[in-house]
């Protein structure tokens, strides 16, 4: 796109500037889009486990619900309680929002459809998402509150405690891709699996991180069973509590900004991402370009992950805290440690066996 404003005469840094605001809003903008559908379809996927209805009011089926929901927040008061810290009350929200957004920079939809294709793309994103803490803190912190505090150092620790195990998901990723890049890990997925699958999750060693890395990208966006952070009746909606209005929504959009990036994670990482499932060339290209399919076959994935979070969520009991946190210190921290370990002997043995 760059390329295109300088031909018609833009000066390189003016082109280079407007390109990325436009690669900035052309991601930011449908995502906004999609975290209103999936809140809509989150809560008809929910009913439907429960044979209810779900929305199906507001607009044809119930799908401008979350548009009306949307509004009626925008609509309300913000209201500040006399005893916070009003800059960082206002500020928290913000910082949880616009880190859920920053994160989507470095992910591909599709070959060379990426906003920066840096080499450390895992790096930034390990990093990048980690700041969502920052986020939940000095929300807890700020109300002036109890339990709103209780309820954030309970999610920081959460938070914390499932990063360190993936972690090392992601170093056995890494290891057997040989880059950092996003857009290197899906392209050496294709034909990984005997030539005929595009996906890393069917290696035995790398299928048990598969699963550890989406119970772990569930604990650490606060879905249930790991929702953990407002669950308590003494905690009521968490470090949310104190919250109103669009500060709310910033909250809600943030997270289920957050759902989705995991959603395509587990499908970059372990599932091929843009790739389709298996390499038959007719596969790759048989929508408008290879861009649009890869778009397609990533977002279909992305679909399938999503209504995994949403079958879990509508299904599974609760954890008690204790058993979160022994559920990543104790199981999936040495689980994953091991992994790391099996990996590399596995790849020093086959892959550079010959030149060590």
């Amino acid at each position: 796109m760059t390329d295109f404003f300088v031909r018609h005469g833009m000066i390189y840094d003016c082109a280079w500037f407007l390109a990325t605001v436009i690669g900035i809003l052309v991601i930011a903008l449908p995502l906004m889009l999609a975290v209103a559908m999936i809140i809509y379809a989150d809560r008809k996927i929910w009913a439907a486990m429960a044979l209810r209805r779900g929305p199906n009011v507001v607009g044809p089926w119930g799908l401008l619900q979350s548009f009306a929901d949307g509004l009626k927040v925008f609509l309300k008061e913000t209201i500040i309680p006399t005893s916070a810290n009003k800059g960082l009350f206002l500020i928290a929200p913000i910082v949880t929002f616009t880190v859920a957004l920053i994160v989507w920079a470095v992910v591909p939809f599709a070959p060379a459809v990426v906003l920066a294709d840096v080499n450390v793309g895992l790096l930034y994103v390990l990093a990048a998402s980690s700041l969502g803490v920052y986020g939940v803190i000095v929300a807890g912190w700020a109300s002036n509150s109890k339990y709103p505090f209780f309820s954030a150092l309970r999610a920081a620790a959460q938070m914390i405690s499932y990063e360190v195990s993936i972690g090392f998901v992601l170093i056995c990723v890494v290891l057997y891709a040989g880059t950092f890049n996003l857009s290197g890990i899906v392209l050496m997925q294709n034909g990984f699996g005997l030539g005929i699958v595009n996906a890393f999750g069917f290696n035995l060693l790398l299928f048990p991180m598969s699963v550890v890395f989406l119970i772990s990208s569930m604990a650490e966006t606060f879905r249930t069973p790991f929702d953990l952070v407002e669950a308590e009746s003494e905690l009521v909606a968490g470090h949310q509590t104190e919250y109103s209005s669009m500060s709310f929504a910033l909250f809600w959009l943030g997270e289920y900004a957050n759902v989705i990036l995991m959603c395509a994670l587990n499908s970059i990482l372990f599932w091929g991402g843009w790739l389709p499932p298996v390499a038959w060339k007719p596969l790759y290209g048989f929508l408008i370009n290879p861009a649009v399919t890869g778009m397609f076959w990533l977002f279909l994935k992305m679909s399938i992950f999503f209504f995994i979070f949403s079958w879990v969520k509508a299904t599974v009991p609760r954890y008690r805290y204790d058993q979160v946190m022994r559920l990543g210190w104790k199981i999936f921290l040495p689980l994953s440690l091991v992994f790391v370990f099996l990996v590399s002997g596995w790849l020093m043995l086959t892959r550079y066996g010959a030149g060590a």
